[in-house]
């Protein structure tokens, strides 16, 4: 029986060669994702530069804006409509407070719910990373961070995720646990302005009694010096006094009475 010479084709070649094949339009028509728009608020210059440099050396994240104070970024970060905020906590502004950044994370939440703030601070401060929670921030670094974790804390909260440092994670859930405090009831023997004493500041004016300075108090309370040495004033002015060794004798006829002393 005679063979023919031409070879057989079951399938059409033009189905196996990749050259030949037609385009998916399934795949082809699935657009690039769009990088992450970032707006940066930091009063000092040279850091908003290497931020910038930083997240403008990546192809999926892009800078579109920035602000040295509070005002330029309220009044900025609406009209460019970044998917996050790096903020800096605490700006150099003489009357915004210790954490300017902090109110800034809060307005700018109010008027666009669906921006993602990441807080950006020198400093390890317990008290400014939960009011910068209750302002909806949605992660909380130190600037001791590296660029590779920073880019990923910047890509991570852009998806919607939260993000904590985890060094302060285990501090988070410890205060959560902890019980708030009850507000010492007023002595007769003391000075009635103690009733205007925060917990907190009740806390602080104890060490002062026990002589400690601010850095001292800032280390034994996990709190940033400058936080403590504003809360001191806080206190001697509700207290009517101008010096602390005024403070101190408040505060020692505090432990001597045992009322209002914060417990452990």
């Amino acid at each position: 029986m005679r063979r023919s010479g031409r070879p057989s084709r079951l399938v059409p070649e033009s189905r196996h060669d990749p050259r030949t094949r037609p385009p998916d339009p399934l795949v082809s028509a699935v657009p690039p994702a769009a990088p992450v728009r970032v707006f940066l608020l930091d009063d000092h210059e040279v850091v908003r530069r290497g931020l910038r440099d930083l997240l403008e050396a990546e192809p999926d994240i892009v800078v579109v804006g920035e602000a040295a104070d509070a005002r330029e970024a309220l009044a900025r970060v609406p009209a460019t409509r970044p998917d996050v905020a790096v903020l800096d906590v605490r700006l150099g502004s003489a009357t915004g407070g210790d954490h300017e950044g902090v109110e800034v994370c809060r307005e700018l939440r109010a008027e666009l719910p669906e921006l993602a703030c990441l807080m950006l601070t020198s400093f390890d401060d317990d008290e400014a990373l939960f009011d910068a929670i209750m302002a909806g921030a949605a992660g909380y670094v130190l600037k001791q961070i590296n660029g590779s974790d920073l880019l990923n804390a910047v890509r991570t909260v852009a998806t919607g995720t939260s993000l904590l440092d985890p060094r302060m994670t285990s501090r988070v859930m410890a205060r959560i646990r902890e019980p708030e405090p009850e507000k010492p009831a007023p002595s007769r023997a003391l000075p009635g302005e103690l009733d205007r004493l925060s917990p907190r500041e009740l806390e602080i004016l104890d060490l002062i009694g026990l002589g400690l300075t601010n850095r001292q108090i800032a280390e034994r309370l996990y709190l940033a010096e400058k936080t403590v040495k504003n809360r001191v004033s806080s206190i001697l002015g509700k207290l009517g006094v101008g010096r602390r060794i005024q403070a101190a004798m408040i505060a020692e006829r505090l432990r001597g009475t045992d009322a209002g002393r914060p417990t452990a």
